[in-house]
């Protein structure tokens, strides 16, 4: 027998032994060295996590034993099977997790708020179990946590919403929460062009979809600005995400929303999109600019109008003459910077070059890390 062949009985052995100490509720000390054991072998192994889908019920019912440490081995044990399983995420809601998960959220003890918090991170990652994890009761917990819990429970909670909304019932659901304030005090105190940044004004632009969004956030203290701060000085996209917030709104109530979202200086930043952003960015601002002029945007011939132009009509109405020559001049200088851009990419363009020279990579986690 070679060694190859001896390592899987021995795992396959192993296996079997550890799915028989944890269906043994009348062993509980076993039952907890076995979820340790469990939680080790899924941590990085994608075999091991459909070998040990059987353990998923006894690990389930364990999170409702009246122990602690039962609890704890058991919900991180249950964490490394689902991620990047989706039978296994499926199992786990079906046999009832939610119920205690949620009872984690509202514990004292920050380190099971975050391990329950993580789980519903990448359990939301299914699109299948979306809705019933919506209609668990968690999502108000998951704001108390994005107010008062630590950095990391947080960080998790605001990407298990984002998870979350993108069923309509459970944006309806965040909504109705109040959310607003929590995601504008994180845009506030937080590095613009970080990850929970990133995530929270996503969450935002989803959220301006509804009216009762965009009332909250016009009237919370500083929203709309900390959304115009984003646009200027967050990630790639994150700005798309800020541009959208703001065109969502303007698209929706331009009478309404105009004004709020001029007065917190949006144009030098909303300028730079149109020349510097993505693609889509640079549609979103272009589009906006014109939306936030004083003269209706109804004629499908202005989708050609130069930027000069709507600028030249928007600055008549921000400002004296010295704020109308600075705008001016930031638009003199965008144009520079888009002439020298354009240069280069043809000189580029110029060089020998053949498509296999070219490629393009690109990854999405939506799921947490390993526990």
């Amino acid at each position: 027998m070679d060694s190859h062949h001896c390592h899987l009985t021995t795992t396959a052995a192993v296996g079997h032994t550890l799915l028989h100490l944890i269906q043994d509720d009348h062993n509980p000390c076993s039952q907890i060295e076995a979820a340790k054991e469990i939680r080790r072998l899924t941590k990085t192994s994608q075999r091991c996590r459909r070998q040990f889908s059987p353990a998923i019920r006894p690990l389930v019912s364990m999170l409702c034993s009246h122990s602690p440490e039962a609890n704890e081995v058991a919900l991180l044990a249950l964490l490394n099977l689902a991620v990047k399983d989706e039978s296994n995420k499926i199992c786990i809601v079906e046999a009832g997790a939610l119920e205690p998960i949620v009872n984690f959220l509202q514990l004292a003890d920050s380190i099971m708020q975050e391990h329950a918090v993580a789980a519903l991170v990448t359990l939301s990652a299914s699109p299948v179990k979306k809705l019933a994890i919506g209609a668990s009761g968690c999502i108000p917990y998951l704001i108390d946590i994005i107010h008062h819990g630590s950095p990391q429970a947080k960080m998790d909670a605001i990407v298990a919403l984002c998870n979350l909304s993108t069923e309509p019932e459970n944006l309806t659901l965040i909504l109705q929460s109040n959310p607003v304030p929590c995601l504008v005090n994180i845009l506030k105190t937080t590095k613009k062009s970080s990850k929970i940044t990133e995530r929270c004004i996503s969450l935002l632009e989803s959220l301006t979809e509804f009216e009762d969004g965009r009332v909250s956030l016009t009237s919370e203290e500083g929203g709309v600005l900390a959304v115009v701060e984003v646009l200027e000085s967050g990630s790639h996209q994150s700005r798309e995400h800020a541009v959208g917030t703001l065109l969502t709104m303007c698209q929706t109530d331009r009478c309404k929303y105009r004004e709020p979202i001029l007065k917190e200086g949006v144009i030098p930043g909303l300028l730079e999109l149109t020349v510097q952003g993505s693609v889509q960015s640079r549609t979103k601002a272009h589009t906006l600019l014109r939306l936030l002029r004083e003269s209706p945007y109804q004629r499908p011939e202005l989708e050609s109008e130069s930027l000069e132009n709507i600028l030249s009509s928007l600055i008549t109405q921000i400002g004296g003459e010295e704020q109308c020559g600075n705008a001016k001049k930031m638009l003199a200088e965008m144009v520079q910077v888009s002439m020298e851009q354009s240069l280069r990419h043809l000189q580029q363009r110029a060089l020998v070059c053949t498509p296999s020279d070219l490629s393009i990579a690109a990854s999405c986690a939506s799921e947490v890390s390993f526990k």
